[in-house]
């Protein structure tokens, strides 16, 4: 949903526990991609991942944010003024620390990273979420004994078809692929498909053709390139690239770092991703077939710890949400190189997460 004078707006996500605001609505300028803040709210404590209705019926034109705590929750939010108020109740997902969320069907799924699980949620009339229709628990581990002694579900989203759910757990070093009933709201596993132990899969980012998808790695910074047959429902990792260059940092010390986003560019010619500790975006090279990446060159955030990056709807510029430096910083994208360059920032204090409207 746009304004009034047709103007784009972006909702900004923020750790309220960490000062931030909650929801932040921006104004966004179409000729410069400058942000201006428009009103926050901080009803949903600690927002740090929002999701954007589309189309008509239940839920088109909302905002659905989760509440990253232990209890976890998620809400749904009306964005027709300059500041979102809640739709109907905040909704416990019967999960924790949930860290992702996705609209799918009719249903609200949430990626609960501290229970390892994934939970669907009905969406009413209203657009708001009703309760909890079903819960996908994951089992497993990983090599990294931090990070990786139980399921952590970071990321849930549809498949371009419609026809599937992809969960990504980042204690498993595993992508379930799931069918979601749209009449119970049940969830049911279809698959499962393992990655290179240790690596740590957080998100990934469809090609828009729909074969191949791309699945950022946050213990090691890497990402894994998949094939992805949505007539099956299965995905098949068929090569790694290197989010990073391999040689030693210049002062002799590489900086731990830990990938958080990936995005995907309209023409399926680049992917970008976010990474924090080096404080950097990687520009990464598509072939032709999809299946091929390089990793062109990086460029600084703009802030510290991007901890999200977004392409604006025209497929021009980046918005990295920077959550330990505050701010959103913005960059112009070369259309023929895929550089970007920083033009702005925003402060946003425990930025997490940027979407448009």
């Amino acid at each position: 949903m746009s304004s009034d004078d047709g103007a784009v707006r972006a909702f900004i996500g923020s750790f309220t526990s960490a000062g931030g605001r909650g929801i932040t609505v921006a104004a966004v300028d179409r000729e410069t991609g400058a942000l201006t803040a428009l009103g926050a709210t901080d009803t949903v404590p600690d927002p740090s991942y929002l999701a954007l209705g589309h189309g008509p019926g239940p839920g088109g034109g909302a905002l659905y944010a989760v509440s990253e705590t232990e209890d976890g929750a998620a809400a749904a939010l009306d964005i027709t003024g300059d500041e979102p108020r809640l739709i109907g109740e905040i909704s416990p997902v019967d999960g924790a620390g949930p860290t992702h969320l996705a609209l799918a069907s009719g249903h609200l799924l949430t990626a609960n990273y501290g229970s390892g699980s994934v939970s669907a949620l009905p969406v009413r009339a209203d657009g708001s979420p009703g309760p909890v229709a079903s819960v996908l628990r994951h089992e497993g581990s990983g090599p990294n004994t931090d990070r990786q002694r139980s399921p952590h579900a970071h990321q849930v989203l549809p498949d371009p078809s419609g026809n599937w759910v992809l969960s990504v757990d980042l204690g498993t070093d595993s992508v379930r692929i799931c069918a979601l009933d749209t009449t119970t709201g049940t969830l049911r596993l279809h698959g499962e498909t393992a990655l290179r132990p240790g690596a740590g899969p957080r998100h990934l980012a469809f090609h828009p053709a729909g074969g191949h998808a791309y699945v950022l790695n946050e213990l090691e910074p890497t990402v894994t390139v998949c094939r992805w047959n949505a007539a099956a429902g299965v995905l098949e990792p068929v090569g790694e690239t290197p989010v990073l260059p391999v040689e030693p940092a210049a002062d002799g010390e590489n900086t731990a770092t830990y990938p958080s986003e990936i995005v995907v560019s309209h023409d399926g010619r680049f992917l970008w991703t976010a990474n924090r500790g080096d404080d950097s975006i990687s520009v990464l090279a598509l072939d032709a077939t999809g299946e091929q990446a390089t990793l062109v060159t990086t460029v600084d955030c703009g802030g510290r710890w991007p901890r999200a990056l977004a392409l604006d709807p025209a497929g021009r510029r980046l918005y990295a949400a920077n959550e330990r430096s505050g701010d959103v910083s913005w960059f112009d994208v070369d259309p023929v190189t895929g550089i970007p360059r920083r033009a702005g920032a925003l402060e946003v204090p425990a930025a997490s997460c940027v979407v448009f409207a």
